[in-house]
């Protein structure tokens, strides 16, 4: 019974508090991870020394922050910025190639819905992801390897649940493009040389309103 007061307790005092300020000139600060999880089908090379080589990039999680400023009522502009995320680059058949560490800087324009302790967001937003510190292993190591840096849309949308006067608990998900060409020691590799990263990005976060 005790457990059972303290948990009406709780959900009085969280139902008393004050909704989160979303107004022209607020602005929130995020603190998360997330995973980034390109798609499973990543494209063929054609044509290239090795034959047609189906590429596979794998998944992987990094510390992220966001920052959101209110132009007007409900309606943002929020930055997306992480710890440099590492992916393997495998190829079907034969296994991992090498790996790489991107940035994925994403601008969005979000609209938050409601007034309530959950309040779900829609975004829209352009993504810039740069490639750094490609190694290679395997079929091709001792080779150069490079991935050249990506522009696109980015789609977001998640959902707050206010935990505190000021503090929200965010899920969310977003859906980037991201495309890059593949050169190995500085020439195209194949005639199809864009792998298809894609990424399905998701997570959780802890967002403080100021």
């Amino acid at each position: 019974m005790k457990l059972v007061r303290y948990a009406l307790a709780a959900s009085l005092a969280l139902a008393a508090m004050p909704a989160f300020a979303q107004s022209a000139g607020h602005w929130t600060l995020g603190v998360g991870v997330h995973n980034v999880d390109p798609k499973s089908d990543n494209g063929t090379l054609t044509a290239t020394p090795l034959g047609n080589l189906k590429m596979d990039v794998g998944s992987n999680a990094r510390p992220t922050i966001t920052g959101e400023y209110f132009l007007k009522d409900n309606l943002g502009v929020e930055i997306l910025a992480a710890l440099p995320f590492q992916h393997d680059i495998n190829v079907v058949g034969v296994g991992k190639v090498g790996s790489t560490k991107h940035l994925p800087p994403t601008v969005s324009l979000q609209y938050h819905f409601g007034q309530g302790k959950v309040r779900p967001f829609v975004g829209l937003g352009l993504n810039y992801t740069t490639f750094f510190s490609t190694k290679t292993e395997g079929a091709i190591d001792g080779t150069n390897l490079d991935l050249s840096n990506s522009w696109g849309l980015a789609g977001h949308i998640g959902v707050d649940f206010q935990v505190s006067e000021k503090g929200a608990i965010r899920i969310d998900y977003r859906k980037i493009d991201i495309d890059t060409d593949v050169k190995l020691n500085g020439a195209k590799l194949g005639t199809k040389n864009t792998v298809n990263i894609d990424p399905s990005v998701y997570g959780i976060a802890y967002v403080m309103h100021f």
